[in-house]
């Protein structure tokens, strides 16, 4: 019973979050180093792809490592552009 009544109460809860429009233009600092640590995270991931794939001898493997390595420099990408237009709408799916 107590169970059935904290799952109404997290369900009453998730039902009246509500959603930014627009991301606000400030942010706060703990907000600030939480996209500096996925900048840190997707650069050193970057890094890592990138080392370890000019180490490897196996092409299928090496072309996975390079293929990763993009994608985190894609997301870094995408991150910074992020921050470099704030008041920009981004409502396209890329």
């Amino acid at each position: 019973m107590q169970q059935q009544q904290n799952m109404q109460s997290l369900q009453g809860t998730l039902n009246q979050q509500t959603f930014m429009e627009r991301p606000p233009t400030i942010i706060s600092t703990k907000d600030e180093l939480y996209l500096k640590d996925m900048l840190s995270w997707n650069l050193l991931a970057m890094k890592k792809a990138h080392f370890y794939a000019a180490q490897c001898t196996d092409p299928e493997v090496k072309a996975e490592l390079d293929k990763a390595g993009q994608m985190h420099q894609r997301h870094y990408q995408k991150i910074l552009s992020h921050l470099q237009n704030p008041n920009q709408p981004t409502g396209q799916i890329q």
